[in-house]
């Protein structure tokens, strides 16, 4: 198989993961995986998008905390991942929002291609808009107007991946 197809291979075959084991990444592997997010297109190449690493486990649950006080719920919303990659783009560049989409999916194709499980998550906009998200920006020494696109979950999964389902008819309109 070529590189090409091994690509749409991996685009056919990622899944969502929501059991992880609770077992680290080795950091080259992680590294790998934030590089790949780093080349995600963005508009005119304006780079608009940060990634925020988080691998220290009380800095992560006090996030999963903040996360499920939004959602209104005691579980874990990051489903015992033991890495988060929170991905947050610049309001300033008309195109963030596609942006640190693009660099989100760049993440998760990444993860798949080198074994690791991931699965997005929401709510980071609200988190990042709050007080306790906006002192960490600070601690961090973010300064800009940036707004939370959303949460990469990593870990390993705990239990086999379904597989995928059938596309829906009419996905695809050609106009020739």
């Amino acid at each position: 198989m070529d590189k090409r197809d091994e690509m749409l291979a991996l685009m056919e075959t990622r899944r969502s993961c929501r059991n992880f084991k609770r077992e680290m990444i080795p950091s080259e592997i992680l590294e790998k995986i934030l590089r790949a997010g780093t080349f995600a297109a963005t508009g005119r190449n304006r780079q608009s998008p940060i990634i925020i690493a988080v691998t220290n486990k009380k800095l992560r649950d006090e996030i999963s905390l903040w996360n499920r006080k939004i959602m209104g719920t005691d579980t874990d919303p990051f489903y015992n991942a033991p890495v988060i990659l929170i991905v947050l783009a610049d309001k300033n560049i008309p195109t963030y929002l596609y942006d640190g989409s693009l660099v989100m999916g760049n993440l998760m194709l990444a993860a798949h291609a080198c074994g690791v499980a991931s699965c997005w998550i929401h709510r980071a906009k609200e988190e990042f808009e709050s007080n306790e998200g906006k002192a960490l920006l600070k601690k961090l020494g973010i300064e800009g107007e940036y707004e939370g696109i959303g949460h990469c979950a990593l870990g390993y999964s705990a239990v086999e991946l379904p597989e995928g389902s059938t596309r829906k008819e009419n996905y695809i309109y050609h106009m020739d």
